[in-house]
C-alpha cells in the first residue's frame, strides 16, 4: 500500500456531478460477501492520517472550507447524538466507514455537537485532495479541457435585436469559455489546461467523485457479508443526511472573494417570478446542478415556447366559437319558445323525474357551441401536426445541447457498465462478463421471472383498483343524477340558475371533483408501492431502475388521470338504449344520457377540473409545503448570527431534493402534455392554461431548487431518456383520440350529414336539425315501474336523442337509415383524418433532420482537432523519450508509427 502526502486544495466553482438520479432511489440493503469489495484495490491505494475533531476558532462558519480556510468542503455527513441500545453499533459503523474513507484518500474534519445549533448534531466534512480527484476522474471518464475552442460562432440571428429584452447578460448565459476536451488521464496531466489544481475540477465534479466513493465504501461485516455504501447507512439511521454544499446564501453574495456566488446569480436572474419573461441561463444551471437537471429545464423551457403557438391558435378557435355563438342554429332552435319551448323531452330518470321542455337547456347549448364548432376540427388537425413539430424540433435542440455541453461521446453504455450497489449486494451468483471478461454478479432467470410476476400482478391490481374507483364514480353519477333532476325541478330557489346549471352539468361537476380527490389519494399510495416493487425487482443498473420505475408510474398515472376523461368522451351516452328499453348498470342504475347539445361540454368540464386541479395542487405541493417545512425547521436558528449558523447547518435545515425529485417533475409535465394532446379537440383553451401554468412552473421549480432544497448531487444525461418514447407514443395516440372525439363525442358529423343530405330548407340548411335529431316515444309504451309518477298535463309522446322510427311505423323504435349514414360518416371521417394527419406527421418528421447540419459539421471539426492535439502530444512525448534513449530502435519505430497515425487521422 502506497502512502502519499497531499497538499491542501482550495476553492472553485460548481458544474458536474454523480450519475443517474435514481442512484439514490433505493433503500434496499447494500451488502457483499466478505470476499468482495466496494472499491477496487487501485481505488483504495491512497492513505492519509486519521481525522480528528478540530477545536473551534474565532471565525465565521458561513464558509465552504475546512477550518484552515484552504481545503474545500466537497461533501457533508451528519449524525445525531441519540443514546440508545443501537447507538454503539451505529458508532462502530461510522468509525469503520470513516476509516475506509480515509483509506480511499479522503480528508475528514468533524464539527462537535456542542458547536451545532441544536447541540445534538455532529457534522463530518469531507475534502477530496488532488490525487484522489485525478484518480477517480480517470475512473469515471470525466472530460477535461485541452484547448480553447477556436471554431467561429454561428452567424447572429437578425431578430436578436427584437429579442434583446428577453436576454440575460452574457456572463450569466455563458459563465465559462468553450473548450476542446478529452477524457482525463493521470499519465498525461501536462496535456490539460491545469492553471490551478484547486479550481481545475469544479465543485459539482468534486462532489460527484466523492459521492462515487461514498456509495461504494465498505463499513463492516455483518452476518458474514461485507456491507457498504452511504445509502444503507442513511436508511439504517447511522447518518441522518449526506449532501454537497451550496456555494453561498441565495439572497446575498459570499464574503469570500474567490466564491463565484452561482447560487446567488441563479436566484437573482432565474428563480424570481419577476424574471418570467427572461430566457433561462441553461449553461449556468448545468454548471451548478449538472446536465440532468439542466436538460430538464431546457426541455421545459422549449415545451413552454412551443405551447405559445398552440395557445394562440387555440385562443383564436375559442374566439371564433364565442363570436359565432348567436349564429348557431342548434342553440337558436333549442332556445326558441316556438321550437325548444314546445318540445317535451322524456324523463331523465325512472319514476321520480318528470317530463321537461327542451329550452331548459338553452344556456348550456350556447356554451357547448364555444367548443363544438367547425374550428374544433381545424384545431384537432393542427395539434396533430404541432406535436410532431414539437418533438422533431426538440430533437434538434437536444442535439445542439449535447454538442455545447460536451456530451456527444457520452453514451448510456457508460451507465450500463456501472452496476447498482444494491444489485451487487443482493445477487450472490456470479458469471463472466463477455465484454470485460471479468466475474460479475447476476440474477438467475428463475428469480427474475418470479420477481416480474409479483411486480406485474401488483401493477395490474392497482390499475384494477383505479378502474374500480372509476366505476364507483360512474355509479355515483347515476345514483345522484335522479336526485339532482328531482331537486332542480321542484326547488323554487334554484329556478334562476336552472337554465345554466342543468342536472347533467351538476352531476358532471360534482363527479369530477370527487374523481379528482380519488386520483390524488391513489397517487399518494401508489408512489410508495411503485418504489417498493421496483426495488424488489433488483434492476441491474441505475438506468434500468429509472426506466422501470418510470414505466410503472406513468402507466398508473395514465389510467388514473385519463380514465374518467375516456369514459365521458367515448362511453357516456353511447349505450343508453331508448325509453321503455333503457340500459342499466348492474341491473339497477340507468345509464347516463348526454345533453341534447352533446357530451362535449361535459368532457370540457371534466378536463378543466382535473387538469386545473392537478396544476394548482402540484404548485402547492412544490412551493408552499417545502417553504413551511423549512420555516418550521429553522425557526430557532433565524436569530443566530452568521458566524454561529454555519453553512453546513443552513443546508442541513433545507429539504432534501429527494431521489425522485426530477422524476416527479417530468411526470407532472408529461401528464399535462397528455391533457393538451389527447383531449384537445374538446377544449381549445387547454394549451393556454398549460402555457400559463408552465411559465409559473419554471419559476416555482427554479425557486424551490435554489432556495428551499439542499444542493442535489448532480447527474450526467444527454437526453430526457425514456420520456422521449412516452411522448412519441402519446403523440400517435392523440391523433386517434381526437379523431374519435370529433366523430363520436361532438355533434359535428351528425350536423354535416343533415346539412348535406337531410336538410329541408335550401335557404337555411341547418334549420330543423334539432327536431330531426330527436326521436318520438309514445308514453303508453313505458313499462310498469319505469313510467313517471306525475304527468299532470297528460303528455302522449315525448322526445329523446336518437335516430329511431316513431310509434306506428312498421320498424317501430328501430334505428333509421339516417343513423347508419351518420355512423358510416363517422367511421369514414376517422379513417380520413387519421391518414391525413399521420401522412403529414411522418412527412414532417422525415423532412426535419434530428441533428442540424451545422452541429454535425462542428462535431466532426471538434473530433478532428481533438484527435490531432492528442496525436501531436503523443508524438512529442515519444520524440522526447527517443532523445533520452537513443539506443532503442523500437522507440524510433514507435515514433514513425505515431507519425503515420497522425497523417492517417488528417486524411480521414
Amino acid at each position: 500500500m502506497i502512502i502519499l502526502q497531499f497538499s491542501p486544495s482550495s476553492s472553485h466553482q460548481g458544474e458536474d456531478s454523480n450519475g443517474p438520479l435514481c442512484e439514490t432511489i433505493s433503500n434496499t440493503e447494500s451488502e457483499l460477501r466478505s470476499n468482495s469489495e466496494g472499491l477496487s484495490s487501485t481505488e483504495t491505494s491512497l492513505l492519509i492520517p486519521d481525522h480528528q475533531v478540530i477545536s473551534k476558532r474565532h471565525q465565521s462558519k458561513d464558509s465552504v472550507f475546512f477550518r484552515d480556510g484552504v481545503r474545500r468542503i466537497d461533501f457533508v455527513l451528519s449524525y445525531l447524538d441519540d443514546p440508545n441500545k443501537e447507538e454503539e453499533k451505529k458508532a462502530e459503523r461510522r468509525r469503520e466507514f470513516e476509516k475506509n474513507l480515509q483509506k480511499a484518500g479522503l480528508e475528514l474534519e468533524t464539527e462537535d455537537k456542542k458547536e451545532s445549533e441544536d447541540g445534538k448534531t455532529y457534522f463530518v466534512k469531507i475534502h477530496a485532495p488532488w490525487e484522489v480527484l485525478i484518480t477517480y476522474a480517470e475512473v469515471l471518464n470525466i472530460k477535461a479541457p485541452i484547448k480553447e475552442n477556436d471554431i467561429p460562432p454561428t452567424v447572429e440571428n437578425p431578430l436578436d435585436c427584437i429579442l434583446e429584452p428577453f436576454r440575460l447578460p452574457e456572463k450569466v448565459m455563458h459563465p465559462e469559455p468553450d473548450y476542446f476536451t478529452a477524457p482525463f488521464s493521470k499519465s498525461r496531466q501536462e496535456l490539460y489546461l491545469i492553471d490551478n489544481e484547486s479550481t481545475f475540477f469544479s465543485p459539482s465534479r468534486r462532489n460527484r467523485i466523492v459521492y462515487y466513493i461514498l456509495t461504494r465504501c465498505p463499513y463492516g461485516t455483518e452476518e458474514g457479508k461485507k456491507k457498504f455504501g452511504i445509502k444503507r447507512l442513511l436508511s439504517n439511521g447511522t447518518y441522518t443526511a449526506a449532501y454537497p454544499l451550496h456555494d453561498c446564501q441565495y439572497w446575498k453574495k459570499s464574503n469570500d472573494p474567490n466564491c463565484d456566488n452561482e447560487r446567488y446569480t441563479l436566484y437573482m436572474e432565474w428563480a424570481r417570478f419577476l424574471r418570467f419573461y427572461k430566457e433561462q441561463p441553461l449553461d449556468l444551471i448545468r454548471k451548478y446542478y449538472g446536465e440532468k437537471i439542466g436538460i430538464y429545464f431546457a426541455w421545459l423551457g422549449f415545451y413552454t415556447e412551443m405551447l405559445f403557438f398552440a395557445a394562440v391558435v387555440g385562443l383564436i378557435c375559442f374566439l371564433y366559437g364565442l363570436f359565432t355563438m348567436d349564429e348557431n342554429m342548434s342553440s337558436t332552435e333549442i332556445c326558441a319558445p316556438a321550437i325548444g319551448g314546445e318540445i317535451i323531452m322524456c324523463p331523465l330518470c325512472d319514476e321520480k323525474c318528470e317530463y321537461w321542455k327542451l329550452n331548459t337547456t338553452c344556456e348550456s347549448s350556447k356554451y357547448s357551441h364555444l367548443f363544438d364548432n367547425v374550428a374544433t376540427l381545424f384545431f384537432a388537425i393542427f395539434m396533430g401536426i404541432w406535436v410532431t413539430l414539437f418533438l422533431e424540433f426538440w430533437k434538434r435542440r437536444q442535439a445542439r445541447l449535447k454538442y455545447e455541453w460536451d456530451l456527444v461521446d457520452f453514451e448510456e453504455e457508460q451507465q450500463q457498465l456501472q452496476l447498482r450497489p444494491e444489485y451487487e449486494a443482493k445477487c450472490t451468483h456470479k458469471k463472466k462478463n463477455p465484454v470485460t471478461q471479468e466475474m460479475e454478479p447476476y440474477l438467475p432467470l428463475t428469480s427474475q421471472a418470479v420477481r416480474f410476476c409479483i411486480s406485474g400482478t401488483t401493477v395490474l391490481f392497482w390499475i384494477s383498483l383505479i378502474i374500480a374507483s372509476m366505476i364507483a364514480v360512474i355509479v355515483y353519477r347515476l345514483a345522484v343524477y335522479a336526485a339532482f333532476a328531482s331537486i332542480m325541478e321542484n326547488t323554487q330557489t334554484l329556478q334562476p340558475i336552472s337554465g345554466l346549471l342543468t342536472p347533467q352539468l351538476a352531476t358532471s361537476v360534482t363527479a369530477s371533483c370527487l374523481n379528482f380527490v380519488i386520483i390524488m389519494i391513489l397517487n399518494f399510495l401508489y408512489e410508495k408501492i411503485a418504489v417498493w416493487i421496483t426495488d424488489m425487482e433488483i434492476p441491474r443498473t441505475h438506468l434500468e431502475y429509472e426506466n422501470r420505475l418510470t414505466m410503472k408510474m406513468f402507466l398508473f398515472q395514465f389510467v388514473n388521470y385519463y380514465s374518467s376523461c375516456f369514459y365521458v368522451a367515448f362511453f357516456k351516452g353511447k349505450f343508453v338504449g331508448y325509453p321503455g328499453t333503457y340500459t342499466y348498470m348492474f341491473s339497477r342504475w340507468r345509464n347516463e344520457e348526454c345533453d341534447p347539445a352533446g357530451c362535449l361540454i361535459e368532457l370540457t368540464t371534466q378536463l378543466t377540473i382535473v387538469m386545473a386541479g392537478k396544476q394548482i395542487w402540484g404548485n402547492i405541493q412544490e412551493a408552499i409545503v417545502p417553504w413551511i417545512w423549512n420555516w418550521w425547521g429553522r425557526r430557532k436558528a433565524r436569530c443566530n448570527p452568521e458566524n454561529l449558523y454555519s453553512r453546513w447547518e443552513q443546508d442541513h435545515d433545507l429539504q432534501s431534493f429527494g431521489a425522485l425529485g426530477l422524476f416527479y417533475e417530468y411526470l407532472e409535465m408529461v401528464i399535462q402534455f397528455g391533457f393538451i394532446t389527447l383531449f384537445v379537440a374538446s377544449f381549445p383553451l387547454a394549451p393556454l392554461l398549460a402555457l400559463m401554468n408552465n411559465i409559473l412552473e419554471i419559476r416555482v421549480d427554479s425557486w424551490k431548487l435554489t432556495t428551499q432544497f439542499r444542493r442535489p448531487v448532480a447527474a450526467k444525461a444527454h437526453s430526457i431518456g425514456v420520456w422521449q418514447e412516452i411522448l412519441n407514443g402519446m403523440a400517435i395516440l392523440s391523433v386517434v383520440t381526437n379523431a374519435f372525439i370529433v366523430a363520436f363525442t361532438s355533434d359535428m358529423i351528425p350536423r354535416l350529414v343533415y346539412y348535406y343530405a337531410y336538410f329541408t330548407n335550401e335557404d337555411s340548411p341547418m334549420s330543423g336539425y334539432i327536431n330531426n335529431s330527436l326521436s318520438v316515444f309514445q308514453v303508453s309504451d313505458f313499462l310498469e315501474g319505469k313510467r313517471p309518477e306525475n304527468n299532470p298535463e297528460n303528455f302522449l309522446t315525448c322526445r329523446y336523442r336518437d335516430y329511431r322510427y316513431p310509434p306506428g311505423h312498421e320498424k317501430k323504435y328501430l334505428h333509421t337509415m339516417q343513423f347508419w349514414h351518420i355512423l358510416a360518416a363517422k367511421m369514414a371521417f376517422i379513417i380520413i383524418m387519421e391518414h391525413i394527419v399521420f401522412i403529414v406527421k411522418f412527412f414532417v418528421a422525415w423532412m426535419i433532420p434530428d441533428v442540424p447540419a451545422e452541429v454535425k459539421a462542428r462535431i466532426k471539426r471538434e473530433k478532428f482537432l481533438t484527435q490531432k492535439i492528442l496525436h501531436e502530444y503523443e508524438l512529442d512525448k515519444l520524440k522526447q523519450k527517443l532523445c533520452e534513449c537513443k539506443t532503442y530502435e523500437n522507440m524510433e519505430k514507435e515514433v514513425i508509427a505515431t507519425e503515420g497515425k497522425v497523417e492517417l487521422s488528417q486524411a480521414m
